[in-house]
């Protein structure tokens, strides 16, 4: 996976965050993921009055990529509205470990690290078929 061009995909990250709705937190963030085929798929967060039904980043990612097809992702990268590295939380470590490849990489404030580094001994699809 040498091939991944880093900068762009945080300047993918980057460019999305400038679009997303935070009216509440003011706290803005960008995600931007590589897939197998190739693509670039992005999301920012949309919060809603009803807090809880706030939309992470990585959530229209996820339906980014559904939508344009599916595929599995391969590296990925979000920031906050500094452009700065940022962590993704529990619950989207979790989505993101639905669409990843087996070896994907993700830009963390720490450097690059495989995601079972930020997500060790993970529950996924392949538990509810034992």
């Amino acid at each position: 996976m040498e091939n991944i061009e880093w900068e762009s995909l945080r300047g993918a990250a980057r460019s999305v965050m400038q679009q997303a709705y935070v009216p509440y937190s003011n706290y803005p963030v960008g995600a931007a993921a590589l897939t197998d085929d190739g693509r670039i798929v992005t999301g920012c967060n949309v919060e809603n009055a009803s807090y809880g039904v706030g939309l992470c980043a990585e959530c229209g990612l996820v339906s980014e990529l559904a939508r344009g097809g599916g595929g599995r992702l391969v590296a990925f990268t979000c920031c906050d509205g500094l452009g700065e590295i940022l962590m993704p939380c529990g619950r989207c470590r979790q989505l993101l470990n639905e669409f990843k490849t087996e070896d994907m990489l993700v830009d963390t404030p720490k450097g690059i690290l495989p995601f079972d580094a930020i997500l060790p001994q993970s529950f996924g699809p392949a538990h509810l078929g034992r």
